[in-house]
């Protein structure tokens, strides 16, 4: 059996980092991917905006992917304007209700 591949991928922080029971510093992000991948409900797209973003490609945050990632294995790529934050924050609070 072959061992997984790790591969660096971008992803949006929503969250403040906080200490786990092993002792990591975690955070939750949500998936940015492609925007030449097939579309899902909630996706914000970033068309036009994604060299604004720090994003080599045209990109899409799927907000419906969420993942705890361990903060030592993050690195900065961009930063998301504060009005699109808000865009995916409305979409994750509109699902938590």
């Amino acid at each position: 059996m072959e061992a997984p591949r790790l591969r660096d991928r971008p992803a949006l922080i929503v969250s403040d980092s906080w200490l786990g029971n092993d002792g990591l510093m975690l955070q939750w992000t949500v998936m940015i991917t492609s925007a030449a991948n097939r579309g899902w409900p909630d996706d914000i797209l970033l068309l036009e905006r994604f060299t604004e973003c720090g994003l080599p490609v045209a990109s899409v945050i799927r907000v419906a992917k969420i993942a705890t990632i361990d903060c030592a294995s993050a690195a900065p790529l961009g930063k998301l304007p504060s009005d699109l934050f808000a865009e995916v924050t409305t979409v994750m609070r509109s699902r938590l209700d």
